[in-house]
């Protein structure tokens, strides 16, 4: 595939992507999480990771809330601030090449999205406290939209709210479910993966 038409909008996934939080299925943050915490790791997961997830991840069950009946079961003093705010800034690892590609795409006058399945607490710490924001437009997020990737009214969304016709978004996920579900919605897209990353660039710039 040749290099991107100047009218090409980038959506990029957060993690996976432009937060390399996750190598061969482990998340960093939970390498020392009953070492920092003296808490159950096992324990923490099954509450905020089971069948609860897709209400979170959709905005219709708070995260403070839900760590917070987790803080107050185990008796984690912090409370739910605390962990929030532990969990969030261990679970940031900047993908610096990806923020470098992004760089080089907004000199050459592309528009770029963040679109992410993530919930209003931690949509707002990548806002705030990583790279992100300064290099988007706008940011895409799961808990304020109601609806998540893969789901086909997550990318008509985002396209209706973009106000273009689907094949200028050229989308990047590190999920194959969800750039399938992309491009049957008319985008360009990309799994990005160990082995294919490398790649990414020359398909954009060249």
């Amino acid at each position: 595939m040749p290099g991107l038409s100047p009218d090409t909008i980038l959506a990029w996934d957060f993690d996976g992507v432009l937060n390399r939080n996750v190598v061969d299925g482990r998340f960093f943050w939970a390498d020392t999480f009953e070492e920092d915490l003296s808490q159950s790791l096992e324990g923490f997961s099954d509450h905020e990771f089971g069948d609860r997830l897709p209400e979170i991840l959709t905005g219709s069950l708070d995260l403070k809330t839900h760590v917070d009946l987790w803080a107050r079961q185990v008796g984690y003093a912090p409370g739910a601030d605390g962990l929030l705010s532990y969990w969030f800034e261990r679970d940031y690892v900047p993908a610096d090449d990806m923020f470098a590609l992004m760089d080089t795409l907004t000199e050459r006058g592309h528009r770029q999205v963040l679109a992410t399945n993530n919930e209003h607490h931690r949509t707002a710490f990548i806002e705030n406290a990583t790279g992100v924001s300064g290099r988007v437009e706008r940011v895409f997020a799961s808990g304020r939209m109601g609806v998540a990737k893969p789901h086909e009214d997550y990318f008509r969304h985002v396209t209706d709210t973009l106000m273009v016709a689907p094949e200028r978004i050229f989308f990047v996920d590190d999920l194959l479910e969800n750039v399938e579900a992309a491009r049957a919605e008319g985008w360009e897209a990309f799994h990005l993966t160990d082995t294919t990353r490398a790649a990414l660039p020359a398909i954009l710039l060249d």
